[in-house]
């Protein structure tokens, strides 16, 4: 039997924005990463998260630990182009999201989960810093974008339209 999706499936799909960081060797002191999205790869995402464009797109990160536990903490910074819901007209915007994440090994992350949220998994010794600032770039996108300075003005109006024969009415009540 044939799969009625078309098309590559999820585990088949490649990300528009991956980065995966070994983590077998982190340093003591932790090491810092930065991603940077190409042209190419802003602009697949902006596909994605289905907004105009992307101009900039950058995830600074700290990662300590070990390679069975990692906690990633920084931020992500972007530029992109999104559509103002009461004007519908394009326009710029700057998205910043604080990033603290904790990672850990299949065997670790279920003894982790049992004190609260459960940690993200270390899948084969890495993780995807690309995929980590492309989720933090979606949660900082404003649902329903609005172009600086506009309002949505609303004005509930409690008198019906007047009816065609309402001046027939005027005149036979004598007014």
């Amino acid at each position: 039997m044939t799969s009625p999706v078309k098309g590559p499936t999820t585990a088949d799909r490649k990300a528009p924005l991956s980065r995966p960081v070994q983590v077998h060797d982190l340093p003591e002191r932790g090491t810092d990463v930065t991603v940077e999205a190409t042209a190419d790869e802003r602009a697949a995402l902006a596909r994605e998260l289905g907004i105009p464009g992307i101009q900039s797109l950058v995830g600074t990160f700290h990662l300590s630990g070990t390679h069975r536990r990692v906690r990633v903490t920084g931020h992500v910074e972007a530029n992109v182009t999104q559509v103002c819901v009461v004007t519908l007209d394009a326009f710029d915007s700057d998205v910043r999201e604080d990033v603290e994440v904790d990672f850990a090994a299949p065997g670790a992350a279920e003894a982790a989960a049992a004190g609260g949220d459960p940690p993200d998994e270390i899948v084969d010794g890495s993780i995807d810093l690309g995929a980590l600032t492309a989720e933090f770039l979606a949660l900082g996108l404003p649902p329903y974008p609005r172009k600086p300075g506009v309002d949505f003005d609303y004005e509930a109006r409690d008198d019906k339209p007047e009816s065609p024969f309402a001046a027939l009415d005027k005149l036979k009540r004598g007014g």
